[in-house]
């Protein structure tokens, strides 16, 4: 009976601690967006001449790292449609437009993670549900670790770069820009913060 309680009470606690462990593996980074280290930009086909290149200046986000465990990644981000930059004011205000991001109508756009396949040592395809214009669709991001570790400011810190493409007309922007154009690329560089 001491015994058979003794082996009890010993699985609970090996129990325990392996869930306790295995928690304490995924570390949360907040996104450094107030120390500009994070970057989401864009680029399109201009007429097939050249390129067209933006970012949005305001969004947050979070990730979880488990170092044993990369393919239980998780990644959110919240990007401010309106942030929308292209370098050209009037130019910008049409991109805020019902032709194409329709910010008064459906300000935010968001990326949640689904799914995480390690494809290699340090890169990982990262699907997850994409909203836009209040249509959500999968979308994965070819992504790179750039390396993590200390700050000078004793904190920790860890880096990431991503690529996706998707179409326009995928999310409603059915606005003709011609054939080159159909598709915009997604450049993401984020650096996080150890939370």
């Amino acid at each position: 009976m001491i015994k058979s309680l003794i082996k009890s009470t010993s699985l609970a606690l090996a129990l325990l601690f392996a869930i306790t462990t295995q928690q304490a593996q995924a570390d949360t980074y907040k996104m450094d967006t107030q120390g500009a280290h994070a970057f989401i930009q864009f680029k399109i086909s201009h007429l097939g001449f050249s390129y067209l290149l933006g970012t949005f200046n305001n969004f947050s986000g979070s990730f979880d790292v488990d170092e044993n465990n990369p393919a239980a990644a998780k990644v959110s981000v919240e990007i401010d449609t309106s942030s929308v930059d292209s370098n050209h004011a009037k130019r910008d205000k049409h991109l805020r437009s019902a032709d194409f991001l329709e910010v008064d109508k459906f300000p935010k756009a968001t990326f949640v993670s689904t799914a995480v396949k390690v494809t290699g040592d340090g890169t990982a395809d990262v699907t997850g549900d994409f909203t836009l214009r209040g249509i959500t669709k999968p979308l994965t991001l070819k992504v790179k670790h750039i390396s993590g570790g200390k700050d000078p400011w004793g904190g920790l810190r860890r880096g990431f770069e991503g690529t996706t493409k998707f179409a326009l007309a995928d999310f409603g922007i059915t606005k003709n820009l011609g054939p080159a154009s159909k598709e915009v690329e997604i450049y993401i560089t984020i650096e996080g913060i150890k939370q």
